[in-house]
């Protein structure tokens, strides 16, 4: 069987295998898919591409077979060991460093095992916390049963090659194998992906495809460097594998340390640079970008009313009209600039996933409207829409983002909406005003009916005034009777007291008249010249307490017996001293006065000096 007499038989067999289970191979070295392909074919005994052709549309258990032959699953722990060990000592501390947030994508991982060596390498950097807080290791291939076994874990055997001390550490036995830890294992996520046919996986901080590109053609290479280009953040790293060059791609990466195989993103590309990604990122070759160039210039109109930018495949802004630069505040450096360098791209809505979905889907995708803040500090509303561009045989070359202005419709949306509510506030309000109203109403039949009750009352109570004002003048009447009566009394008791005073200054001796209660009423000339006290000092004060030279204190009980009327009058005779301090005898003779309704009206006190022979 030679390749000549069966080439058209192989291609259809490639196409046949890619429309029935999704796999192209027709970006593989035609040397490399022929051999292994061949060796299937002298397994079985066929003889031509064709008879198995036939074999595989009748055995479809005969798929995971023929891929396993050509998708050459080799792959270890930390394979290359001096290239890992430099990773780990110098890119992965400044990716570290650099980012909050870290994104690995382990491009043609097989089995997983070097997905597994760069989570148990940045754990060791980070601790398990921290990985676990801000790493996300992206595994893919295109053959699921490669990614069920890194699933599933592994044998001891398989696990010999590994360090003691990352076995006991980093993995742990389950069902027979071993898995790696499952609270780490949160952070990596196994999927399916054709490098040639999906699209890449973006913001990455380090991308390894180790050994994976020497499989396929230089424009199958580039066509997938082109979206790696695409995938990387700008300071993003790129680990191929020892059998792997980028010599014709070094516009695109710049090594840096080519031994072990480490190249970055050279962010920013020359318009030809650009034009020449564009190309091998789509599914043609690089004859017709030009013409892809400029149709894609064509479908972007410059005068439009609304803001458009048009970005191509790789994520380069490669137009945008007058109205964007003007509202976004766009200038000529930003074209040729990756969208997600922009802040447009982000802010004030996201722009990224949903040009990732409108090239997977190849349809438009609408956002919600969104408020954008322009550069004069005023603010407008737009629909926006990502639209896919396609050229004539239906492959993706770009995307128009199309902003359509709603600030206006939003505006009068808005007013209508409050209008609407003012009506039926005031419509509530209104039925609300018409219940207080009636009841308003209530209210004051009712205060009316209260107001005559109270009118009434307030008739009788002015009958009850003028009873009592005609009762008042009476008692007024009666009142000045009795105030006479009483001018007339204070006249007779001024008289006596005239009448008193006049027949105690006129008794030879001293004389004090006291109240029932013991305070001096009338207080004589005599009794002053003897103790030195004058009238004024004298009346109106507890007899007991005067400070004279009378021995007051030891009369106390003397005079309180008179004062009970036993006798009605008595004398004694005690020691004393007059005002000029000279010790006389004192004859102190006490009467009562008749009251009008006791016979105790109060006292009258004689005071005298003793003569002695």
């Amino acid at each position: 069987m030679t390749l000549a007499a069966t080439d058209g038989d192989f291609e259809s067999l490639l196409e046949f295998i890619r429309d029935s289970r999704g796999f192209d191979f027709t970006g593989y070295k035609r040397a490399t898919l022929l051999r292994r392909v061949g060796k299937r074919c002298s397994e079985l005994g066929l003889d031509s591409f064709a008879s198995y052709h036939d074999y595989l549309q009748g055995n479809p258990d005969e798929f995971p077979i023929l891929f396993d032959k050509i998708l050459i699953n080799v792959t270890s722990f930390f394979r290359d060991t001096q290239a890992w060990d430099y990773l780990r000592e110098v890119i992965v501390p400044q990716i570290i460093q650099r980012n909050t947030n870290i994104r690995v994508w382990s491009t043609g991982t097989a089995s997983g095992e070097e997905a597994y060596s760069a989570a148990i390498v940045f754990c060791e950097a980070l601790g398990p916390e921290q990985f676990l807080r801000r790493t996300k290791i992206y595994a893919t291939d295109v053959d699921e049963e490669a990614l069920a076994k890194a699933r599933a874990g592994y044998t001891s055997k398989e696990l010999e090659a590994l360090e003691p001390a990352f076995r006991s550490r980093y993995f742990e036995p389950l069902a027979g194998r071993f898995t790696f830890r499952a609270a780490l294992r949160r952070a990596l996520i196994f999927g399916r992906h054709d490098l040639m046919q999906d699209a890449p996986i973006s913001r990455i901080d380090l991308l390894l495809c180790r050994n994976t590109l020497m499989y396929f053609t230089a424009e199958a290479q580039g066509r997938i460097l082109a979206r790696f280009h695409y995938a990387l953040n700008d300071d993003g790293f790129l680990f191929l594998g020892r059998a792997e060059m980028l010599l014709t791609h070094t516009s695109l990466f710049a090594p840096v340390d080519l031994k072990q195989r480490v190249f970055t993103k050279v962010p920013k590309l020359q318009l030809r640079d650009r034009l020449l990604l564009l190309a091998q990122a789509d599914n043609h070759g690089a004859s017709n970008h030009m013409v892809k160039q400029i149709k894609l210039r064509e479908l972007a109109t410059e005068g439009g009313p609304n803001p458009q930018i048009v970005v191509d495949v790789v994520g380069v802004v490669v137009m945008a009209n007058h109205a964007a630069r003007r509202t976004f505040d766009l200038g000529p450096a930003d074209i040729g600039r990756p969208l997600k360098d922009l802040e447009i791209s982000y802010k004030p809505i996201d722009l990224r996933s949903p040009i990732d979905g409108a090239y997977r889907d190849r349809r438009a995708v609408a956002l919600p409207t969104a408020e954008f803040a322009l550069p004069d500090g005023t603010f407008k509303q737009f629909d926006v829409q990502v639209v896919p561009l396609l050229d004539d045989d239906g492959s993706v070359v770009g995307v128009s983002i199309n902003f359509d202005d709603v600030t206006a419709l939003t505006q009068l949306r808005s007013e209508l909406e409050r209008s609407k509510q003012e009506v039926e506030t005031a419509y509530e309000e209104l039925l609300s005003s018409n219940e207080e109203l009636e009841t308003t109403n209530e209210e004051l039949q009712s205060t009316v009916e209260e107001l005559e009750t109270t009118n009434e009352e307030l008739q009788s109570s002015n009958e009850e005034l003028e009873t009592a004002n005609e009762e008042l003048e009476t008692t007024n009447g009666e009142l000045q009777v009795v105030n006479n009566e009483m001018r007339a009394r204070t006249d007779e008791v001024a008289k006596l007291n005239t009448f008193l005073s006049a027949i105690t200054g006129r008794i030879p001796m001293g004389a004090a008249v006291l109240d029932p209660e013991f305070l001096v009423q009338v207080w004589n000339e005599h009794a002053a010249d003897m103790w030195g006290l004058r009238s004024d000092e004298v009346v109106g004060q507890l007899f007991f307490g005067l400070d004279i030279g009378l021995p007051v204190k030891d009369l106390r009980n003397f005079v309180r017996a008179v004062a009970r009327g036993k006798p009605p009058t008595d004398e004694t005779v005690v020691d004393a001293v007059n005002r000029r301090g000279k010790s006389i005898r004192c004859r102190v003779v006490v009467s009562t006065l008749p009251g009008e309704q006791s016979p105790n009206g109060g006292l009258v006190l004689l005071m005298e000096e003793v003569k002695t022979g």
